[in-house]
């Protein structure tokens, strides 16, 4: 690419889809950091993930996270994470990229000891050492003490006995614990995005989609802001990656409590879907809840959301055979079969649309809703 095109490129992302970029951050930050020309979006990334750093450190995402990627962050002076926690990480991070390690540390070989060493290498002269506190130094530094030059050991060593004595360790200054906040950019200011809710991303639901929800799962008069989303939205099953059965669906979904299935119907793109906080089961029986509910969301083709607390406690939720899916209300909204059923009358809810009968999906996603 062209240096101006890829610095034309990144302004219109950062500018004008920064929406698109915090629902996708993780997808976003892997990419960026793929590309030395890529300097605004890994600085975007950077920023974020400096106030954020459990967006990246307490996420799947963690271990695909590239050598580069992690070293830019550990020398950020404002990642806002104690430095113990962030040795953690970065032991974690390295465990994950050095195959056949064993799993109990007390197992280790001087050669596993060299192989974590070595995957670690870049990494550790930025960990802030001299910034941890003793007890977290024999608790946590002690049992990998091997990874570490032996300098660099005497000198952490000698710190703790000797504050005051002098070392040949590089003292890397304590990181800044004042907020940071992201400069603003051309015409406009950048948000600080809101927590990465939905992982991986969806193809059906949008950030402000996550918040209606969670709203209506706290009985919340107002919706939520896009940044104070109290859940994660972990995707358990996507059609078209998992497959459409019920087969399937039981056995990615069955005995998971809290869950929201959302479904894109095929010719009129409704997005229609179900907060189940009960467990998913092959069975024959209703199962009582008064906090389930079935919706109908807002798009381009419908301009206000449709929410549907059940009336029916007793018929809340209804647990088929192995070849139904997802049921609400005894099919006043679920699976099928191969289809998909919507009855507006008589089976637990108040009516989402406003034709009734069975119907086909292009898209259905099913996810666990984990408070963070």
């Amino acid at each position: 690419m062209f240096p101006e095109l890829v610095d034309h490129f990144q302004n219109i992302l950062i500018d004008n889809n920064a929406s698109w970029l915090r629902l996708n951050f993780s997808h976003v930050c892997q990419i960026s950091f793929q590309n030395k020309n890529f300097v605004d979006l890994q600085k975007f990334c950077n920023d974020i993930i400096a106030k954020y750093p459990k967006m990246i450190f307490d996420s799947d995402n963690l271990n695909t996270l590239q050598e580069n990627a992690l070293i830019s962050l550990l020398k950020n002076d404002d990642l806002q994470m104690d430095e113990s926690e962030i040795w953690d990480k970065v032991i974690l991070w390295g465990k994950a990229k050095t195959p056949n390690l064993p799993p109990n540390l007390k197992e280790w070989t001087d050669d596993n000891f060299k192989s974590l060493k070595t995957t670690l290498q870049n990494c550790l002269p930025h960990i802030r050492y001299f910034q941890i506190s003793g007890e977290d130094v024999l608790k946590k530094i002690n049992p990998y003490r091997n990874i570490l030059d032996e300098n660099t050991w005497d000198d952490i060593m000698s710190k703790l006995v000797a504050p005051n004595s002098p070392i040949s360790s590089l003292i890397l200054p304590p990181r800044k614990k004042a907020a940071v906040q992201l400069p603003p950019r051309k015409k406009t200011t950048v948000q600080l995005p809101p927590r990465n809710v939905i992982t991986p991303s969806s193809s059906i639901i949008t950030l402000q989609h996550a918040a209606e929800i969670s709203s209506w799962i706290d009985r919340r008069s107002t919706i939520y802001d896009d940044t104070e989303i109290p859940y994660e939205f972990k995707l358990l099953l996507k059609g078209s990656r998992d497959g459409f059965s019920s087969e399937r669906f039981h056995r990615l979904c069955d005995t998971i409590p809290g869950t929201v299935v959302v479904v894109e119907v095929l010719e009129t793109n409704e997005i229609l879907g179900g907060y189940n906080p009960l467990i998913w089961k092959v069975s024959n029986e209703n199962a009582a809840t008064a906090d389930s509910f079935i919706f109908s969301l807002k798009n381009e083709n419908m301009n206000q959301s449709i929410l549907s607390r059940v009336t029916i406690a007793s018929r809340a939720i209804y647990y088929g055979g192995i070849s139904l899916g997802p049921s609400f209300g005894s099919c006043a909204f679920g699976m099928k079969g191969n289809k998909w059923c919507y009855h507006s009358s008589g089976y637990g809810y108040d009516p989402i649309r406003s034709k009734d009968g069975d119907f086909y999906i292009k898209e259905y996603e099913v996810f666990q809703i984990c408070k963070i």
